[in-house]
């Protein structure tokens, strides 16, 4: 048997933050970018479009919403991206023309009702928006802007290069959430986040040791001068570097591959060797000899099956 051999980005990059013109702009030039590196498979970071509004309060107090808040939730709600707009037409054909497999981290705006969700977009060679996961748990504040999604949107994809599937930032402490993607037999664990703290290196190293596949974790680089000028009064008292990266790619062993990636922009590229992830199960299986079913029962509600692309 040969084993196939997939090369993957990662990339760590500043959104135009609040702006979704321009941020679709820098998605389309990513792509092109990773297209010119030969890869197969790109994930950006979490809510790239139209960014992870760090360091803002949305003037949060209990029991009272003030008028700024709302008029800043606004610009945020206008620029985060819905399914079937311009804007994703644009993303499906630079990603046609590259060939290549996406997850992109966006905030998802509903086209009934209006809510916003925290979602992995996953998109395949031909452009196709294939699949989506809504994060389950926002952690925080982020329950002020972003609602809650459900199991329906645990997604995995099997494609020509592998079994996709992943969890956005936090989602990632959740035992049960990881279990959903092991049990569909993940082979390349997407994780999008905004942690930058270097303690989330362990996180996905112990994720890729225990799910036996490989991890990729693409985070942004932020500093407080990209934010737009109204909002910069809100955030006196933060870092000039609000977002210091550590994007990653990690084998199933636990070697990294690729990265961390600190305090700049930048494409991380691997080659994924699926040998490795086969020798990977000789001593550790998730979801086989290690699962020991004649003690543990688990169901996860509303778990779409696999899709096969």
């Amino acid at each position: 048997m040969i084993h196939k051999k997939v090369k993957v980005g990662v990339i760590q990059a500043t959104p135009s933050l609040f702006y979704i013109e321009k941020s679709v702009d820098l998605v389309v030039d990513w792509i092109k970018k990773g297209a010119e590196q030969d890869c197969e498979l790109l994930l950006f970071p979490e809510s790239f479009i139209p960014c992870y509004p760090r360091g803002l309060s949305y003037d949060a107090m209990i029991g009272r919403r003030t008028d700024k808040s709302r008029d800043q939730w606004l610009h945020y709600w206008e620029n985060s991206i819905e399914e079937n707009s311009i804007h994703t037409q644009r993303i499906s054909e630079a990603i046609a023309e590259a060939n290549l497999f996406v997850g992109l981290g966006v905030t998802e705006r509903e086209n009934v009702g209006g809510s916003l969700h925290c979602a992995l977009w996953y998109f395949d060679n031909k452009g196709n928006l294939v699949g989506k996961h809504r994060k389950l748990k926002p952690t925080g504040l982020e329950r002020y802007i972003w609602a809650e999604s459900d199991g329906s949107t645990l997604t995995t994809i099997q494609t020509t290069i592998g079994k996709i599937g992943g969890l956005i930032c936090w989602e990632n402490y959740m035992p049960l959430a990881r279990m959903s993607m092991y049990q569909k037999g993940i082979e390349i664990y997407l994780a999008p986040t905004a942690d930058s703290r270097e303690s989330w290196q362990s996180t996905m190293q112990h994720i890729a040791l225990e799910g036996r596949c490989f991890v990729l974790a693409a985070n942004q680089y932020v500093q407080k001068s990209d934010y737009p000028a109204e909002y910069q009064a809100d955030l006196h008292d933060q870092p000039e570097v609000m977002c210091a990266g550590g994007s990653v790619i990690i084998s199933p062993m636990g070697e990294v591959l690729a990265g961390p990636l600190w305090h700049q922009e930048g494409l991380l590229v691997a080659e994924l060797d699926f040998s490795i992830l086969a020798k990977s199960k000789l001593d550790f299986d998730v979801t086989g000899h290690y699962a020991r079913p004649d003690v543990f029962d688990f169901k996860v509600n509303k778990q779409p099956d696999m899709r096969m692309v």
